[in-house]
């Protein structure tokens, strides 16, 4: 946990200014799924995910980038999923995955969601109707139910999904969580907080939400993601049952 690593560029040969943005595991490349990416300007992008399949040593553009815009979102979808967009400002939008037409890999996209001196952070393809959780950088949030994300037309300007007050400074990221999902709260300072989805309150869109994480002075939350279950996590629950 307390390791530095190792710099990505020994594995990948990144340009100058280069990071990673996204990681997908792929066990299979089908023409029945897709890759679906969203900037931070609000463009999204549908790709068939065989158009990925013969990567080159060097790497393969996935998706043109204006002057100023950047990756920040990328999922494996199906092509029926909603999907959730949601902004530095604490804005946010619902629409169908359908209203987003596939193309290759070197176009640009359309838009997803509209921006005035904003940008998007988080991407979201909902699943299920578990709640949305989001967080800001003062280490506020809160869960607000899925229905309450009404969908809209692709390229509105969307509805409030929190308030981005001083006291809770800009929306850092947003998830969606069941009540057994832990997620993981890392700070600029490097803490890292490991918390239960189901200790947060579920309140509506348009309020600030409450402490998920005590931020010291000249120290801001920076991302919070969903921990994954492992295998040997659930061996363990398991073993427990059986136990019992």
């Amino acid at each position: 946990r307390t390791a530095r690593g190792k710099p990505i560029i020994n594995l990948l040969p990144l340009e100058k200014d280069e990071v990673i943005n996204a990681i997908l595991p792929v066990s299979e490349f089908n023409d029945e799924q897709f890759v679906f990416m969203v900037t931070s300007s609000g463009t999204c992008k549908k790709t068939s995910l065989t158009n990925f399949a013969r990567p080159r040593k060097g790497g393969i553009i996935a998706i043109e980038l204006r002057d100023g815009d950047k990756l920040v979102g990328v999922e494996i979808t199906s092509g029926e999923h909603d999907i959730m967009l949601f902004s530095a400002n604490g804005k946010s939008i619902r629409f169908k995955e359908s209203d987003v037409r596939a193309v290759g890999r070197t176009a640009i996209g359309v838009r997803g969601i509209k921006l005035k001196d904003d940008e998007v952070v988080s991407l979201i393809v909902a699943e299920q109707d578990s709640p949305i959780l989001t967080a800001t950088e003062k280490g506020y949030g809160k869960r607000t139910a899925l229905d309450e994300y009404r969908a809209q037309a692709r390229g509105g300007s969307g509805v409030i999904s929190i308030k981005t007050s001083d006291r809770n400074g800009k929306v850092v990221g947003a998830i969606q969580v069941t009540d057994e999902d832990e997620m993981m709260l890392i700070s600029n300072k490097g803490t890292l907080v490991r918390a239960r989805a189901v200790d947060v309150s579920i309140i509506g869109r348009n309020t600030q939400g409450v402490t998920l994480i005590n931020i010291a002075k000249g120290e801001k939350l920076v991302s919070v993601a969903k921990i994954a279950e492992t295998e040997e996590e659930d061996a363990e629950g398991e073993e427990q049952a059986i136990e019992e």
